[in-house]
């Protein structure tokens, strides 16, 4: 015999299915993700995955050649972490949807965001499934 909870079960089972799948599609396009930069007279050209690592330094003219080296790593430096904040934008932008209102995705990633804030103490639920799970049926049913 079931229940009169079977079908807000089978519902919330449903819901956990599609977030799931939705979880999935969205760590796919962060995987696509590529953050870029220039350096300013085009010295230097930086290109970064969506977790930050340099995957291409490209020197699109010959403006690298009038640089000390010092200026050069400057240069470098400055424009990979440029890449990376553009790249950790466009995730934050994949992501963001499926957040909680007020948590940061980068902050998360760049370790800086309380993790918690992305699934509540307590899950979210009908008041008739979370007495079911509490209490059981009454008199004389199944218990929980």
């Amino acid at each position: 015999m079931s229940s009169k909870y079977d079908q807000e079960i089978e519902e919330l089972l449903a819901l956990y299915q599609r977030q799931r799948e939705g979880a999935a599609e969205t760590r796919r396009r962060i995987n696509e993700v590529t953050g870029t930069a220039t350096a300013p007279r085009q010295t230097v050209k930086v290109t970064v995955s969506a977790q930050g690592d340099v995957t291409g330094i490209d020197f699109p003219t010959g403006a690298f050649r009038r640089l000390t080296p010092k200026e050069l790593s400057e240069a470098l430096l400055k424009t990979i972490a440029e890449a990376r904040r553009d790249a950790l934008e466009q995730v934050s932008q994949l992501s963001g949807l499926q957040l909680p209102s007020g948590t940061c995705v980068a902050d998360l990633l760049q370790g800086r965001g309380d993790p918690r804030t992305l699934l509540p103490e307590t899950p979210g639920m009908p008041d008739e499934v979370r007495d079911y799970i509490d209490n059981g049926l009454d008199a004389g049913g199944i218990r929980g």
